[in-house]
């Protein structure tokens, strides 16, 4: 059996170059990141960034031979890789859905259009402290800390905000 060396894979990078690299192993590659994946697209995405990657790589190698179970490696490593990405991004969605769902929404724009106008009436550090409480949900200390003041001063700033929007808005049942 010959061994090919980096110098010999050197040389048919630069006769052949990765383009018959890529023919030679991309049939195979695609069978196993789509056995792998069970999605035809996902698995053409895999074995495109890892002929990127392992091309990147490739004077690295010790023997040509090697090449192939590089590229099955790196395939496997982008699978495992994008897999943690999916979970991330779906426990980030289902918290994200689970906060949008406390929510109440405002179905009426005239309604919404008066209580913009109104907290537009407010002075900054007062709106602030109303977005905090009422419309990111937190809690007086977390507010305060983004606020940097104390969760007294805070509160205050809240109920004077209060009383002007029940004002504004004509509207004594706002808490």
């Amino acid at each position: 059996m010959m061994r090919t060396t980096v110098s010999d894979a050197r040389r048919t990078t630069e006769d052949h170059g990765l383009a018959e690299l890529y023919l030679r192993h991309a049939p195979s590659a695609l069978r196993f990141a789509f056995f792998l994946t069970g999605d035809r697209d996902i698995a053409r995405d895999l074995v495109q960034e890892a002929f990127v990657r392992v091309a990147g790589r490739f004077a690295h190698l010790r023997s040509l031979g090697a090449f192939e179970a590089y590229l099955r490696r790196t395939i496997v490593n982008l699978h495992t890789s994008r897999l943690r990405r999916l979970k991330i991004e779906r426990a980030y969605l289902a918290r994200m859905a689970g906060r949008a769902s406390d929510r109440q929404v405002d179905r009426d724009p005239i309604e919404r259009n008066a209580l913009w106008r109104a907290l537009d009436v407010l002075p900054p550090r007062q709106r602030a402290a109303v977005v905090l409480r009422y419309y990111e949900d937190l809690s007086e200390a977390q507010a305060a800390d983004i606020m940097r003041c104390s969760p007294g001063a805070l509160n205050q700033l809240v109920a004077r905000a209060m009383t002007t929007l029940r004002r504004e808005l004509g509207d004594e049942d706002l808490r």
